[in-house]
């Protein structure tokens, strides 16, 4: 199922700042898959910082491409979509709301795999179908890591 035209409120990616904000925690040896499309702009930002990605509105749960996944998953189908990224054991860097830590259903699945990285700011978005363009959510996010080797648990970004 391609997220791209399933809920409006799922259409906010990225914008390419919040990416630059943790690039050099981003291995620079794989290929990036950015499976939630919106608007299709991941790959544009992850090429012009110098990485490989693959970026295409398709069936996230239908695919499996690259080495590391680094995107941010649509709000509504998050618990879906971190399940099928913890059955593909596969690296991420992943934008989510700072109180998905306390989620049981979360710790669950992660509870001793995580290091975060919390950025001093809260990163902005970009809505698919918004004119306007830029949104900070009212909450905090953070970037959520597993199996990235970040040289502490929780990095905090100046």
């Amino acid at each position: 199922m391609s997220f791209t035209s399933d809920k409006d409120t799922d259409n906010y990616e990225t914008n390419k700042s919040g990416w630059e904000l943790i690039k050099q925690y981003i291995p620079k040896d794989k290929v990036i898959w950015a499976p939630f499309y919106c608007s299709g702009k991941q790959k544009e930002y992850f090429k012009e910082m110098g990485f490989d990605i693959i970026h295409e509105d398709e069936d996230f749960f239908e695919n499996n491409k690259g080495d590391i996944i680094i995107d941010n998953p649509p709000y509504s189908k998050r618990a879906d979509c971190l399940k099928r990224i913890k059955e593909l054991d596969k690296p991420f860097i992943l934008v989510l709301p700072s109180g998905l830590i306390t989620n049981k259903w979360f710790c669950t699945l992660f509870k001793n795999d995580l290091q975060i990285i919390i950025p001093k700011d809260r990163p902005t978005f970009t809505h698919l179908n918004n004119g306007n363009g830029r949104y900070t959510p009212p909450l905090g996010t953070y970037y959520y890591c597993y199996k990235i080797n970040l040289p502490k648990d929780l990095i905090w970004l100046d």
